[in-house]
């Protein structure tokens, strides 16, 4: 990627456009626009080709930096409307999506949600996704746009494969809009909008009101970026109002792909195909805690043979945090013990604009993935020193009631 164009290191930097398949680098005529395109070109947002749609990296009015401080501090509305959205109905529904995830399902209560992981028989992830209970009789399951076309076909096998053995269930994908606002002022710029009082709504808890006059929004308290936040299913069809009314308040800005990646870094979060993938069990991705405690007893989620046994044996490698001492660590750099020996790979890294320090995750074998150890990075053939650090790198500040 030497050959980036200069104004490519400039405004973007060569971080993202690596991760992102930057616009002045390869434009894609094929990628899909959600209902915002237009509104983000108003906008001047920076457009780029991400898991084949056209999104914002960054806005002219804040660089991605910038961007980044405003959401710790205020609030940043994202476009997150290229993500999967899914519906699932009948009797059957909570036992269907069990045979397929990691998670308790079953033991959600009403409005609620969890995090949890799409497996295969090898243990591998799909695709992480967040999956609602909804008062409104549908379970609502929102999962990454990179695997849209994977997990559709995943999704409709399964049901006929269900179905076949006398299962209720109905899959229906919807293409409403989906706007992320977060941030500490989420609160101040949203509870004038609507019925809902948000001081009882906590994190991963839903609802379904009117916001800001626009019918059948979905509230979800959750967000990307480790502060409070929301994300707001939207009528495909209201969605640049919604974007609209949610700007007008002085304390909102709007955020790229930019800012996303480095505050979900931050924060701890994995980015799908970066991160975690298909070769990578839970375990190994230090996401045990998305399996539920009845779900390990009753072994009977794809992949559990093996996922379990790493539980009590221990995997060979663990995701891990690294502060890196001096220079960028990215995507594929390997670590190294202090022999030379390679023991693990990066999957993401970014500068934090939080801590002012070199941030990455990395895979690290066992022997030496415990915090505190440090490890050698190579970064463009130097021997950088990095130290494991527990994750979130910033603390993370979800809303509970007390």
């Amino acid at each position: 990627m030497n050959n980036l164009p200069q104004k490519c290191r400039s405004v973007v930097g060569l971080h993202f456009c690596r991760k992102f398949s930057c616009g002045n680098v390869l434009y894609q005529d094929t990628a899909k626009k959600t209902v915002l395109y237009d509104f983000h070109k108003k906008h001047d947002g920076k457009m780029v080709d991400f898991a084949g749609w056209m999104m914002p990296v960054q806005y002219k009015a804040l660089g991605i930096k910038a961007s980044h401080h405003h959401t710790r501090k205020q609030a940043s509305l994202f476009d997150v409307s290229h993500m999967l959205q899914t519906k699932i109905y009948g009797k059957d529904k909570e036992s269907f999506i069990e045979s397929l995830v990691v998670g308790d399902i079953k033991g959600l209560n009403a409005n609620s949600g969890t995090l949890s992981l799409l497996t295969n028989e090898n243990g591998g992830i799909l695709d992480d996704l967040i999956i609602n209970k909804t008062n409104e009789g549908y379970l609502y399951v929102v999962s990454n746009a990179g695997c849209s076309d994977k997990i559709k076909a995943h999704f409709k096998d399964q049901v006929q494969s269900f179905k076949s053995q006398g299962g209720d269930v109905l899959i229906e994908h919807n293409d409403n809009g989906l706007l992320a606002l977060q941030g500490p002022a989420m609160v101040d710029v949203l509870q004038n909008g609507m019925k809902q009082k948000l001081s009882e709504l906590p994190f991963m808890t839903n609802v379904e009101d009117i916001i800001f006059g626009i019918p059948n929004c979905r509230v979800s308290r959750c967000g990307y970026t480790g502060e409070d936040g929301v994300e707001i299913s939207i009528p495909i069809e209201k969605t640049v109002e919604m974007a609209e009314a949610l700007l007008e308040n002085p304390k909102v800005e709007l955020a790229g792909l930019g800012a996303r990646d480095s505050l979900r870094l931050e924060a701890g979060l994995c980015l799908y195909g970066n991160d975690i993938d298909e070769s990578t069990t839970p375990v190994e991705a230090s996401l045990t805690w998305c399996i539920g405690k009845r779900r390990r007893a009753e072994a009977n989620f794809p992949g559990a043979e093996i996922i379990l046994k790493q539980i009590k044996d221990k995997p060979d490698r663990r995701r891990v945090g690294l502060t890196i001492s001096s220079s960028i660590a990215r995507h594929g750099a390997e670590v190294e013990d202090e022999k030379g020996t390679k023991i693990g790979i990066v999957t993401s890294g970014c500068p934090s604009p939080t801590l002012s320090a070199n941030i990455a995750m990395a895979y690290v074998a066992r022997k030496h993935n415990k915090v505190g150890k440090t490890v050698l990075v190579n970064i463009r053939n130097k021997k950088i020193p990095a130290t494991v650090t527990k994750m979130p790198f910033v603390p993370s500040n979800y809303y509970f009631v007390k």
